[in-house]
């Protein structure tokens, strides 16, 4: 969300509920953050939402939308299959002998 536009929640909150929310400066320096993390259309909608199932504010909580964390775990995947294809078999056979080498050593110590 865009600053202007978390204005406009702040504003839009205060129009729905005249004399019972008030933006003050303060709460424009502590929210704004806070609201630029969200989603504007999913926040709005709640608000809308809720202004028509309450007559008191919501709290920030009430209406808070924040966008789902971008999983890199695929991409990740991807760039190690590559990194796999591109290793000769002898290396491959040569770790796997390595591997099995050390295992045989790990099992023969407990």
């Amino acid at each position: 969300m865009k600053s202007q536009e978390a204005i406009e929640i702040l504003e839009t909150m205060q129009e729905m509920y005249p004399g019972k929310f008030e933006v003050t400066q303060r709460m424009v320096s502590m929210a704004l953050p806070q609201l630029m993390q969200m989603d504007y259309k999913a926040v709005m909608d709640k608000l809308s939402r809720y202004a028509f199932m309450s007559p008191f504010p919501p709290s920030f909580s009430d209406i808070a939308v924040y966008l789902p964390k971008e999983n890199d775990y695929l991409e990740k995947m991807k760039v190690w299959e590559q990194e796999a294809a591109e290793v000769s078999e002898e290396t491959k056979r040569r770790f796997e002998e390595k591997l099995d080498q050390f295992m045989r050593g790990y099992s023969n110590d407990l």
